[in-house]
């Protein structure tokens, strides 16, 4: 059910505010093009400067407008692991399929502590949950001991490895079950993480390419390598465009140049750069996606 492409959804906003009507045409977006599943609420839809309040509405629009056509994979991790238990918890109450949670940032557990901080939220609740390891950003690294660990709890069922580590990822995969799902968290590294034995992606160029992305995961998960990899080729310069300055900044810039969305973030996010504009732009039109309708 967590396996294949899925999209780390942008939440678009418009004065300040969630514009839902462009939250529910993304989505419809997305999974016309055949994308495998959606993810809000993770880093790329901003979930660090919604409210709680924000952050539960957007899952449950991205729930309602789903309607189960495919999996809803919700973010909900804290560096709190009280608070990252409340999120769960209310999560759960959406309808969300999965819930996605991040290492706890800043405050740099060790390993114990981040074993106990996952086992915790697990033990008190029914929902599935993905792991998501990304170091560059909380600055800690969940080691494959670890994640071996937390793969005998019976409802932790995966992990978004954004290391960039694919030496860690061959340690993961050789320490987890093989029904443990591991997804890619770098666009530029999917080909290559589902060589080793990985599953997918959450990825963020699949916002703009949500058609590719997913066919190139298909095609390899169905055994066709050549194909995947003619695609992985085809999406590598606009998965470097669009991670050009700090994510989320350079796809939403992209899909308001598409005209899907409002160039919107929130402080301390801003816009794309006026010296980055021109490489988004040319990595868009070299993929062929059009910007007529754009600015």
């Amino acid at each position: 059910m967590l396996k294949g492409a899925m999209t780390a959804l942008v939440t678009p906003f418009r004065d300040g505010r969630i514009d839902e009507d462009a939250l529910r045409g993304h989505i419809d977006s997305q999974i016309e093009s055949g994308i495998h599943g959606l993810v809000p609420c993770g880093t790329t839809g901003e979930a660090s400067t919604l409210s709680h309040d924000e952050h539960i509405e957007v899952v449950r629009i991205t729930v309602e407008q789903v309607a189960g056509r495919v999996p809803v994979v919700a973010g909900s991790g804290s560096n709190s692991t009280s608070e990252a238990l409340e999120l769960t918890r209310r999560v759960q109450g959406t309808g969300a399929d999965a819930c996605l949670m991040i290492t706890p940032y800043y405050n740099k557990p060790t390993q114990e502590g981040l074993y106990q901080h996952y086992r915790h939220v697990a033990e008190s609740v029914d929902i599935p949950i993905i792991l998501y390891n990304v170091p560059g950003r909380t600055g800690v690294n969940m080691l494959p001991e670890t994640v071996g660990r937390l793969a005998e709890v019976p409802n932790i069922v995966g992990l978004k490895d954004a290391t960039g580590d694919l030496k860690q990822a061959s340690y993961t995969l050789a320490l987890v079950p093989d029904d443990f799902v591991l997804l890619s968290g770098e666009d530029t590294l999917v080909y290559s993480l589902m060589s080793l034995g990985g599953h997918g992606v959450i990825s963020v160029t699949s916002n703009v390419a949500p058609r590719e992305m997913s066919d190139m995961v298909r095609a390899y998960l169905s055994g066709d390598i050549v194909g995947a990899k003619k695609l992985h080729y085809r999406l590598l310069p606009l998965c470097d465009a669009l991670f050009v300055e700090t994510n989320p900044i350079p796809v939403k810039g992209a899909l308001a140049m598409m005209g899907r969305i409002v160039n919107e973030l929130r402080l301390p996010l801003v816009p794309l750069s006026e010296r980055a504009v021109p490489g988004v732009r040319k990595a868009l039109e070299d993929f062929g996606i059009d910007l007529g309708q754009g600015n």
